[in-house]
């Protein structure tokens, strides 16, 4: 004959149950999180690529226009071109140098992951005051 479940069993399997629904939550988030540190990975590896390709050109191209501005003006202003030359790359580093720090300062790492587990949590809260 079997006996109905007492209520310190009924206890057990309920936390049984939530505890595995606790890993399985936490198994999904930590692999969406490696999915992102993944994809994350691959697009910091291609944007260096692109950005040092990028950078080699742009250095060949500046040093073109500058040695052509230079000789333009060799005879009537070499100086003042040379200078104001100068100046034109120095601002336009200094412009792009505080372009890339404000680009660097977003936070995309996780960002997926952590509203997840900000929407787990409030969902945990309203349970909780139900």
């Amino acid at each position: 004959m079997a006996e109905s479940q007492g209520p310190a069993q009924r206890l057990f399997t309920a936390a049984k149950r939530l505890l595995g629904s606790l890993l399985a939550t936490g198994e999904t988030r930590l692999r969406l999180a490696v999915l992102e540190l993944e994809e994350e990975r691959a697009r910091l590896i291609t944007l260096l690529l692109l950005a040092g390709v990028s950078l080699i050109l742009l250095l060949l191209g500046i040093g073109a226009l500058t040695a052509l501005v230079v000789v333009a003006f060799w005879d009537s202003h070499r100086l003042t071109a040379i200078t104001v030359s100068a100046l034109v790359l120095l601002g336009s580093g200094i412009g792009l140098a505080v372009w890339v720090m404000r680009l660097a300062r977003r936070r995309t790492l996780l960002a997926s992951t952590l509203k997840h587990l900000a929407t787990d949590r409030d969902l945990m809260e309203r349970s909780r005051h139900d």
